[in-house]
């Protein structure tokens, strides 16, 4: 059931508003799909009967570089209205781009440092510094209590943390996990530049990156096995002396597993980059830009023995789209 929903173009309308509970923001460039509308539900459970829910919709020029896709990105307001009423928003910020920046484009800007030089930095430049100017003018225009940002963009959601704590922005940032189509594919606005033919090789990705977690899995139940009985060689030649093969080869893999500490990363990336070989064999083939597993916290590859969270990250062009996924991972996670 559709929720009765504002559509308002300036902060000054915004700042008009009564307010009660608590505010919580979805950003988005528009074009909505399913995956912002569980931002949308996730936020109006965050806000609570009392709360508002505040949906902006705005395509960010300084976020583009130099041969992107800004004049191509869809714009579909009407549609977005009803999506956003539709999971629950009370009002539909779409400032102007003079609202947002009059004058023109800011000439001073929030700079994402080291992190916005790697991965999707590398590959666009400047890209995450545009983000971050955006989304600190947003985080003033709306003022929210919470603003909730998706999983799928794990680099931005990483950067924006980082600013929010490091410039002591006094709001609670929030992932919320990717959404994914029946197939695997992670939603998104660029998915509907796919063909049938290129969806296919799409799919490689969140191949990939299941791949990856599997490993993971595999290994840490291997480890949490050995920690919790551990196998020793003496049972090994007992269970072969009785005949038991596959039973001692089972026992060995334990014991062996035992001494060898977190599962690797490098059996995670190898597990991925697998799929994202075979991948690049299809027709259309998958062109790799980068597979990457990282630490949430700056962005930078993880080393043999690691613990703690990680992000496992993929991006690739298939035909002319460029797309993008991660999983969180853990390393090290107690038995």
């Amino acid at each position: 059931m559709s929720h009765a929903t504002d559509l308002l173009h300036t902060a000054a309308e915004l700042r008009a508003r009564a307010r009660a509970g608590r505010r919580v923001v979805v950003m988005t460039m528009g074009a909505l799909h399913e995956g912002h509308a569980t931002l949308v539900r996730t936020a109006r459970e965050a806000a609570g009967p009392d709360g508002e829910v505040v949906v902006t919709v705005f395509v960010n020029p300084l976020q583009f570089g130099a041969g992107e896709d800004l004049d191509r990105y869809p714009r579909t307001l009407e549609a977005d209205i009803k999506t956003a009423s539709q999971a629950g928003a009370d009002v539909v910020f779409a400032p102007s781009a003079d609202e947002v920046y009059p004058g023109g484009e800011p000439q001073v800007r929030v700079t994402a440092g080291p992190m916005g030089t790697v991965l999707e930095g590398a590959t666009r430049p400047g890209h995450f510094d545009g983000v971050l100017t955006v989304v600190a003018k947003l985080l003033h225009l709306t003022a929210p209590d919470v603003a909730l940002f998706g999983q799928k963009d794990a680099q931005q959601l990483a950067v924006i943390r980082r600013m929010v704590r490091d410039l002591n922005f006094d709001v609670e940032i929030v992932g919320v996990d990717t959404v994914r189509e029946d197939d695997g594919l992670a939603r998104s606005s660029r998915n509907r530049y796919l063909s049938p033919e290129e969806r296919r090789t799409a799919l490689t990705l969140s191949r990939a990156l299941f791949a990856g977690r599997d490993r993971h899995a595999a290994q840490e139940a291997l480890r949490a096995r050995a920690a919790l009985a551990p196998a020793t060689h003496a049972r090994v030649d007992g269970l072969n002396a009785l005949g038991e093969a596959r039973a001692a080869a089972d026992a060995h893999a334990v014991a062996q597993a035992a001494p060898t500490g977190p599962a690797g990363p490098d059996a995670v990336r190898a597990a991925a980059c697998q799929v994202l070989d075979e991948g690049a064999r299809l027709r259309p083939p998958l062109v790799l830009d980068y597979l990457a597993l990282v630490d949430p916290a700056d962005f930078q590859e993880i080393r043999s023995g690691y613990e703690g969270e990680a992000v496992l990250a993929v991006a690739a062009k298939v035909g002319t789209t460029r797309l993008i996924d991660n999983i969180p991972l853990t390393f090290g996670a107690p038995a």
